[in-house]
């Protein structure tokens, strides 16, 4: 008998990131309905019959992910049907096309668990800028190098107040699949949205992954953190060094190993430190004023 929820054998490129978050996160849950809008994920599936997730899968719009799983989780629930119903969404229907529908069921505060992998661009469609692709960053549609930086939806999210808001990375699964656990405790809308580092989009050797997923974490380029009914918490090496146990790496050694870096100037690599060390000292003000209040 098959018993595991994600099949080998997949369409996905060697190296996906996506495929051993979402095998991690299958295994966090017990019953669950996937609810999956376009993106890589819905093309290395595969098609019914031979679709290589091994448990209930709903294919949708760009736009409609959040709403389809709402109105998934009512009908459960009008069945008298306990099953978790999760998203599992790119960056792109996240941060740009599913964003209102997205905002929309965290303000009803929709009893459903919503996951972005981010390997913030449109990867399966080309590799295009999305609104979650970092300042300087080489895509086909940035060729010199994108001008602006990324908007953060974790931040935005918090704003609305849900329950569970949590970052994490593909460098650290077990960190992953601790949170994807807590999650499913909670009621009410939970937000997690996971570093997916893409080795044809970032320009990487495909077996640096996990790599490059802690290496974005080690050089603050990438906060883990949990938001839980209102208090803020930073997370694992991101914790250590809040705490002063761990130093930051040279931001430099996570930007040299990914092609889609190769021509920024000593400018460009001085405006992303900015912007960094502008993103730890929110986080930190965040958790002093919720910690204090």
């Amino acid at each position: 008998m098959i018993t595991a929820k994600l099949l080998p054998g997949t369409a996905a490129c060697q190296g996906c990131p996506s495929t051993m978050c979402l095998r991690t996160v299958l295994e966090a849950l017990d019953k669950a309905v996937l609810v999956v809008p376009a993106s890589c994920t819905s093309v290395y599936m595969g098609a019914y019959p031979h679709s290589a997730i091994n448990i209930p899968v709903f294919n949708c719009t760009f736009a409609s992910a959040a709403s389809t799983a709402t109105g998934i989780k009512g009908a459960l629930e009008f069945k008298g049907i306990d099953a978790e119903v999760v998203v599992w969404a790119g960056d792109g229907g996240t941060y740009d096309i599913g964003l209102q529908a997205l905002s929309g069921a965290a303000e009803r505060n929709e009893d459903i668990l919503y996951i972005c992998y981010n390997n913030e661009i449109y990867s399966n469609t080309g590799i295009q800028r999305s609104g979650a692709t970092p300042y300087g960053a080489w895509t086909n549609t940035t060729v010199s190098g994108k001008r602006e930086h990324r908007k953060d939806v974790a931040e935005i999210l918090i704003t609305h107040d849900v329950p569970y808001v949590a970052t994490a990375s593909a460098g650290y699964l077990r960190d992953l699949y601790s949170k994807v656990r807590k999650a499913r405790k909670i009621k009410g809308f939970r937000y997690i949205e996971i570093l997916a580092p893409c080795p044809p989009g970032w320009r990487f050797p495909m077996d640096r992954t996990v790599e490059v997923g802690r290496l974005a974490v080690e050089t603050g380029m990438w906060i883990l953190y949990e938001h839980i009914h209102g208090e803020f918490r930073f997370t694992g090496l991101s914790r250590s060094i809040v705490e002063g146990k761990r130093k930051l790496r040279d931001l430099r050694d996570y930007l040299r190993i990914q092609g889609r870096f190769s021509n920024l100037s000593d400018e460009e690599i001085d405006e992303i430190e900015k912007f960094t060390q502008k993103k730890w000292e929110k986080l930190k003000k965040l958790h002093h004023e919720l910690s204090h209040s």
